[in-house]
C-alpha cells in the first residue's frame, strides 16, 4: 500500500479481515495517501504533524483507548486530529451510553455498511478541516517568529540608539515620552525608566519646554523642524545643540507624535569658530603681506624707474655726445670755409672761392643727412609712402649695391615668385637696404657673399614674440661675415652704438633702419651667430595691389617771375629772409609773416594770392591748420609746406590733399625754386 510521508496521510486501523485493505483501495482511487496500522497503540506511536485523519473501526477501539488519549493530549495546542469511527452494523452496536472514544476526541461516527462515496466524502471533509489546522499552525508560527524578530529588532534598535551620542526619543501628542535612549541619562542624570511616560517639561525643565513649545507644535502639525540652540551642561559648561523634530504619521494618516533627535555640535562649532578666527588671522596676514609686497613692488618700480631714467640719460648723453661730435666737425667745415671766403673778399681776392663754398655746402649736406638719420630713428621723418612692388624694388637696387660694395663682395638675390605689394617711401627703403649692405660689407673685410631675398609669410599669434600676427613680406639681407654676439645684437639699434673704429661709422645706420620700419608699420629682426654671419629681416605688411593711377594731364607752363603773389608764413627769421630773397630774385611778389595769426587776415582779405608757402611747425596754429582755414575762403589755393620736423607730417599721403606739396628742410635753393614752380604750375592745370 502507498506510504506517503507528506502531510494529510490517512491512518487506518481496521484489524479484522481485509477491511483495512478495502478502505485503503477506495481512498487510493481518490488519490489520497494512507498508512495501515495494526493497533491503536501503533497509531499512538505514529501520530505526528503529518497525520491528516485517523480512520478506525469499532473493533480497533474495543481493546482500550488510554494510550491513544495520552498521545492526543501531548499534541500541540493547534492540533485536533480528526477521527472517523466506522461502527458495526446496528444489530451488533453497543448502547449509545457506551462511547467508544472520549468526548475530547474530534470524532465522526459512520455506520457500516456505507458506500465508497460516503466514505470518501467523510475523509475529504476531515482532511479539509485538518488543513485549516495546519494553516492556523503556520499563522501561529509566523506570529511567533514576528514577535521574536520584533523583540530582536527592538533590542538591536535599543542597542544602536543607546550607543549613539545623540538624544533620541519619541513624544506623543500629549507631549509625554514614549521612547528615550540612554543618552538621556547622561544629559539629564535620569534613568530611562524615569523618562519614559513623563511630560517633556518634567524632563528638560519648564523654561526649556516653554521656549521650545512652538517648535513642538509645528512638528505636531506635520512640519519637519530643525534649529540650533545653546543648551548649557549641568555644570554650566558650553554645549551647542542641533535639535530636529520629525513628525510620525499613523496608519490613519494622522500625526500621533514626533521623533526627537538632539546632537551635540559643540566641537563642530568650536572648530568652525577656530577656522573663522584662523581665516581672519590669515586674511590679516595676507593683507599685511600684500602691503609689504606692494611696498616692495613700489620700491622696485621706483628703482626700475630710476634705472630707466639713468639708462635714458645715458642714452641721451651718448646721443647728444655723438651729435655734438659730428655737428662740430660739420660746423667747423662750414664756419671755416665761410670765414676764409669773408677774409678773401675783404682782401679783394675772389679767385678760388668756389672751392671753399663747395666745402661749406658739403658740410651742410652732411649735417642735413645726419638730421635725416636722427628723424628716421625717432620715427619723425616725413615719409612719402606709395604703393610699390618689392621684388622689382629689391631687384633694381642690386646694381647700386654691387658698385658700392666692391668686387670682393658677391651680391646675390633670391626673390619670391609672386608679386609682393607694400606701401613704402621708396627712397627711405633704398637707403635702409644700403645701410644694411654697408654694415654687411664692413663685417666681411676679406670678402664674402651678400644675399637679398624676399618671402611672403603668414605669422600666427605669438609665433614671433616681438611681431604681431599678420601677412608680411620679409626682405632679408644676409651676409657671411664675422657675426655678432648676443650682447651686441641687443644694442644694435641704439643710436651712436657701433663696434667700428672711430671715424668708420656714426652708429646711426641701424637705428635709422629701425625707426624707418617702425614708422612704416613694419618690424625688424636680427639673427646672428659669431663666425657664421648675420641676417637682418625686415617684416613689411603686405597689401593688395593698388589700381593703376589715371594719367594726369600735362601741367600747363606759366611765365615764371611774372609777379605772381606768394604769401610766406615762417617763424624763423633767417629762413624768412632767405626764402624772401630767393622768391623775389625769381620775380615773385612776396609778403612774409611770422605765424598763422598774421596770415589769417591776409588770407581772408580780397587780396590776390597765387601760392601759400608755410612752415608746418608754427607756433599756435600749425601750418596744416592754417591751410585748412585758407581753403575755406580760397578752395583752389595751392599750398607748399616746408618741414624740418613735424610729427603730424610724417606720412605725406595722409597729410596732403589735392593741390598741396611738401619740401623737407634743409633744402637747396634750386630744389626750393623747382617746388615753387611745380606747385604754381599744377595750380594752373587744376584751374584749367
Amino acid at each position: 500500500m502507498p506510504d506517503d510521508e507528506g502531510a494529510g496521510i490517512v491512518h487506518i486501523v481496521a484489524p479484522f479481515g481485509r477491511d483495512a485493505d478495502s478502505i485503503a483501495t477506495v481512498l487510493h482511487t481518490a488519490g489520497l495517501s494512507t498508512r495501515i496500522l495494526p493497533t491503536l497503540a501503533a497509531l499512538s506511536d505514529s501520530l505526528d504533524e503529518q497525520a491528516g485523519v485517523a480512520l478506525v473501526t469499532e473493533e480497533a477501539v474495543a481493546g482500550g483507548v488510554d494510550a491513544l488519549v495520552a498521545a492526543l493530549a501531548a499534541q500541540p495546542a493547534w492540533s485536533d486530529l480528526p477521527f472517523i469511527l466506522l461502527r458495526s452494523p446496528r444489530a451488533h452496536r453497543r448502547a449509545p451510553a457506551d462511547g467508544l472514544l472520549p468526548r475530547s476526541v474530534n470524532v465522526i461516527e459512520l455506520d457500516r455498511p456505507l458506500g465508497s462515496l460516503s466514505l470518501l466524502s467523510a475523509v475529504q471533509g476531515a482532511l479539509r478541516a485538518r488543513e485549516k489546522q495546519y494553516l492556523v499552525r503556520d499563522q501561529m508560527q509566523a506570529l511567533a517568529d514576528s514577535r521574536v524578530a520584533l523583540v530582536r529588532s527592538e533590542s538591536e534598535l535599543r542597542l544602536i540608539a543607546d550607543a549613539m551620542p545623540v538624544l533620541i526619543a519619541f513624544v506623543d501628542r500629549s507631549l509625554h515620552y514614549r521612547f528615550a535612549n540612554k543618552a538621556y541619562e547622561a544629559w539629564f542624570d535620569l534613568p530611562i525608566g524615569q523618562v519614559i511616560g513623563k511630560h517633556v517639561g518634567e524632563v528638560v525643565g519648564v523654561d526649556v519646554w516653554q521656549a521650545r513649545l512652538p517648535a513642538m507644535q509645528r512638528a505636531l502639525a506635520g512640519e519637519e523642524v530643525q534649529y540650533e540652540v545653546s543648551w548649557p551642561r549641568a555644570d554650566g559648561g558650553r554645549r551647542d545643540s542641533e535639535v530636529r523634530y520629525s513628525p510620525r504619521v499613523a496608519a490613519d494618516g494622522s500625526i500621533d507624535g514626533f521623533h526627537v533627535f538632539v546632537t551635540d555640535i559643540t566641537v563642530a562649532k568650536l572648530a568652525l569658530e577656530s577656522s573663522q578666527r584662523h581665516a581672519h588671522e590669515l586674511e590679516a596676514m595676507v593683507a599685511e603681506r600684500t602691503r609689504e609686497l606692494e611696498a616692495q613692488m613700489a620700491a622696485r618700480e621706483a628703482s626700475e624707474a630710476a634705472l630707466r631714467q639713468s639708462q635714458k640719460m645715458e642714452a641721451i648723453g651718448q646721443l647728444t655726445g655723438g651729435i655734438a661730435h659730428d655737428f662740430n666737425n660739420m660746423l667747423t667745415g662750414i664756419l671755416s670755409a665761410l670765414d676764409i671766403v669773408r677774409m678773401r673778399l675783404e682782401m679783394g681776392r675772389v679767385d678760388d672761392l668756389e672751392r671753399f663754398l663747395d666745402t661749406a655746402t658739403a658740410s651742410s649736406q652732411r649735417a642735413a643727412g645726419l638730421t635725416q638719420r636722427l628723424l628716421a630713428f625717432s620715427r619723425r621723418q616725413s615719409l612719402d609712402a606709395k604703393p610699390v612692388e618689392l621684388n622689382q624694388l629689391v631687384g633694381s637696387i642690386q646694381h647700386l649695391l654691387r658698385s658700392t660694395l666692391g668686387e670682393s663682395i658677391v651680391v646675390r638675390t633670391r626673390l619670391a615668385s609672386d608679386p609682393l605689394h607694400a606701401v613704402l617711401d621708396t627712397n627711405q627703403f633704398e637707403s635702409a637696404l644700403l645701410n644694411l649692405a654697408i654694415n654687411a660689407r664692413d663685417a666681411m673685410p676679406g670678402g664674402g657673399e651678400l644675399e637679398l631675398s624676399t618671402t611672403a609669410v603668414q605669422l600666427g599669434e605669438d609665433e614671433v614674440a616681438t611681431i604681431p600676427a599678420g601677412r608680411y613680406t620679409v626682405v632679408a639681407v644676409a651676409d657671411t661675415g664675422t657675426g655678432m654676439p648676443p650682447e651686441v645684437v641687443e644694442r644694435a639699434f641704439e643710436p651712436f652704438f657701433t663696434t667700428k673704429p672711430i671715424g668708420k661709422g656714426t652708429g646711426l645706420g641701424m637705428s635709422m633702419v629701425y625707426g624707418f620700419m617702425q614708422q612704416s608699420g613694419g618690424h625688424i629682426a636680427i639673427d646672428s651667430t659669431p663666425g657664421q654671419g648675420t641676417a637682418v629681416s625686415l617684416y613689411i605688411p603686405l597689401v593688395e595691389p593698388a589700381a593703376e593711377p589715371d594719367k594726369a594731364p600735362g601741367a600747363a607752363t606759366v611765365a615764371l617771375g611774372a609777379g605772381q603773389s606768394i604769401l610766406v608764413v615762417e617763424d624763423d627769421e633767417q629762413v624768412r629772409m632767405l626764402v624772401t630773397v630767393v622768391l623775389e630774385d625769381l620775380g615773385y611778389q612776396v609778403q612774409v609773416v611770422g605765424d598763422a595769426n598774421g596770415a589769417i587776415p591776409i588770407l581772408q582779405s580780397a587780396r590776390g594770392i597765387d601760392l601759400l608757402i608755410t612752415d608746418v611747425g608754427l607756433p599756435g596754429l600749425n601750418g596744416r591748420q592754417l591751410a585748412e582755414i585758407a581753403r575755406q575762403s580760397r578752395p583752389q589755393l595751392p599750398v607748399l609746406f616746408m618741414t624740418g620736423y613735424a610729427e603730424k607730417a610724417q606720412e605725406r599721403a595722409a597729410f596732403l590733399e589735392e593741390g598741396m606739396a611738401m619740401i623737407a628742410k634743409p633744402f637747396p635753393l634750386d630744389a626750393f625754386s623747382a617746388a615753387v614752380r611745380q606747385s604754381m604750375g599744377e595750380a594752373v592745370s587744376i584751374q584749367a
